[in-house]
């Protein structure tokens, strides 16, 4: 009776995991499928009738794992039915399953939180199972709760009666913390760390060895207002705000931050033009300065040698840096007002740069032959006009510092400055390039990595953004000579730690991970766990990391 129930139930397991691998061809789901009872029951007999309507996955389950003892025997009933040799089942032609993983709670004596299954194929045939086990138990300062390499190593050899074991060790630094520069440091959601691999691990907890291949790993999301280039950003989301108008048609204004509006700004700075042209005046601003400096005047100092202030802004370029802080729609149509009045007049003749598009520069190019077409400063053409003319300086501003730096050519970033897309496409690719920018910022000012690093890292990201929407979310990864990073890993404890202790070729191939890490490896486990998060333990004033332990354990079956 029993054993009839456990091959029904088996049968129930293997349509429902069909029925799910054929619906997620369809569609990936959005929670993974769970399997449980309602309850326990302590009478083996009674366990055993469990209906195989338990076995479907439920409505937008929760993250609940199960008990070890129900999750082993699912993981039996996946076996049975991988098992090519259990023609009694009637599955007819066996097909293989994905890997089968099962939350568990932890609450036997291993703390166990995940099981899993994972076929063996040759080809099609399925040639049996690899089982794995995780555990994991914490968190803990104490270093006599963690392992000895070698009794690790014997465990594993004995386990798997293997005489030769093979080790690889992992270590993930965080840099950004190691590299903070007083105040300045990128916003708290960013991170910056760097993964180590190395073959041949001596002891648990070694220091990477500088022969170890490293990658530098950064998400850096704009927008703290420490970062070096803060000021730029700001300027950026002013762009943001006039395309979102463009497209809605509603403009979120700035507030005023200058002590002079725009209109007082914009009117000054045609009075300076116009005594410029009239001979009174040799400048072209009212400090005396022939270079009139871009919003980079506010970067921070240990940046201005990196991204330099232009020089060469032309008169619609030196126009935005005026109408930046524009703070509503009629202020806005006053300055347009002001600019193509002193145009029209010929009070003023300015210079634009060479294959500008916008209407301002088109309007500019008449004026020169004194003859301009009318424009109606109405609805959403103004601004349309300041959203150009801001995309064209940006644009150059970026432009600058890769060329400039050395760090791409201007045919590797024409896809970022092409005029040939929509506005709003062109506001998307402008963004990119300020997402590159604060990477290598952060690289150059925070990590002070030289242009041998800084140039392959912005081919990495180009290609990235040239493939890619845009995602400030990314994961850029880098790669990195480990000798570079040591001064910022070699006195520091790591956040994740561990050893791959291996035997076996190829299919029979099996490991064993000891792993320490500052975050709990399983969401589940932190619920449940949560009052030990908590804890800290202080020596000497200095207070020492808490690690959680995990151990990864494989075993395989075989099927004849």
């Amino acid at each position: 009776m029993v054993a009839e129930q456990r091959q029904w139930e088996a049968v129930g397991l293997y349509r429902a995991l069909r029925r799910m691998c054929e619906k997620g061809r369809e569609s990936i789901p959005e929670h993974p499928y769970l399997f449980e009872r309602p309850s326990e029951e302590s009478d083996s007999m009674e366990e055993s009738k469990a209906d195989a309507s338990e076995l479907l996955p439920k409505e937008n389950p929760g993250p609940v794992p199960l008990s070890v003892r129900r999750a082993k025997q699912l993981i039996s009933l996946f076996t049975m039915v991988q098992n090519p040799n259990m023609t009694h089942l009637k599955l007819g032609e066996v097909v293989v399953l994905p890997p089968l993983w099962i939350r568990c709670d932890g609450s036997d004596p291993e703390h166990t939180y995940w099981l899993g299954a994972e076929p063996l194929k040759a080809g099609n045939k399925i040639m049996g199972i690899n089982l794995y086990t995780v555990t994991c138990d914490g968190p803990t300062a104490h270093k006599t709760c963690f392992a000895n390499l070698e009794e690790l190593k014997m465990q594993h050899k004995i386990m798997h009666h293997s005489s030769v074991v093979t080790t690889k060790g992992f270590a993930q630094y965080e840099l950004l913390r190691a590299a903070a520069i007083e105040d300045t440091i990128v916003e708290p959601e960013s991170n910056i760390y760097v993964d180590i691999t190395w073959n041949t691990v001596d002891k648990i907890l070694e220091t990477p060895p500088l022969i170890s291949a490293a990658t530098l790993n950064i998400a850096l999301e704009p927008g703290d207002p420490r970062s070096p280039v803060y000021q730029l950003y700001r300027e950026l989301q002013f762009l943001l705000a006039l395309a979102e108008g463009l497209k809605t048609g509603v403009t979120k204004w700035p507030e005023p931050l200058e002590p002079e509006s725009a209109v007082e700004l914009v009117q000054e700075f045609l009075a300076d033009l116009k005594k410029k042209l009239d001979g009174s005046c040799v400048s072209g601003n009212r400090n005396g300065m022939e270079k009139i400096k871009c919003d980079t005047e506010a970067v921070d100092s240990s940046i201005k040698s990196i991204f330099s202030e232009r020089g060469d802004l032309d008169f619609a370029e030196q126009l935005w840096c005026k109408m930046k802080c524009v703070s509503s729609y009629q202020e806005l149509i006053a300055c347009f007002t002001l600019v193509l009045k002193a145009l029209e007049c010929g009070e003023i003749q300015p210079w634009i740069h060479h294959g500008s598009s916008s209407l301002l520069s088109k309007l500019i190019q008449q004026s020169y032959h004194g003859k301009m077409e009318a424009v109606s400063l109405a609805g959403i053409t103004p601004v349309q006009m300041l959203l150009e003319i801001g995309l064209d300086k940006m644009k150059k501003d970026y432009v600058n510092f890769f060329i400039g730096q050395e760090l791409a050519t201007l045919t590797s970033l024409d896809y970022f400055i092409s005029t040939s897309v929509d506005l709003q496409e062109q506001v998307h690719c402008v963004q990119k390039l300020h997402h590159m920018l604060e990477i290598m910022v952060s690289c150059t000012v925070l990590l002070q990595f030289k242009h041998e690093s800084l140039f392959p890292w912005t081919q990495i990201c180009i290609k990235y953004y040239r493939e890619n929407a845009l995602d400030e979310k990314h994961v850029f990864q880098l790669p990195v000579s480990s000798a570079l990073v040591k001064k910022f890993y070699q006195d520091s404890h790591p956040e994740v730690w561990k050893v791959d202790i291996s035997s076996g070729h190829g299919p029979k191939e099996v490991k064993t991970t000891w792993q320490v890490s500052t975050n709990p490896p399983v969401e589940h486990m932190m619920s449940n766990n949560t009052g030990l998060l908590s804890d800290s333990t202080v020596n000497a004033g200095i207070e020492e990391k808490m690690y959680f332990i995990t151990v990864v354990k494989c075993s395989q079956v075989h099927f004849r």
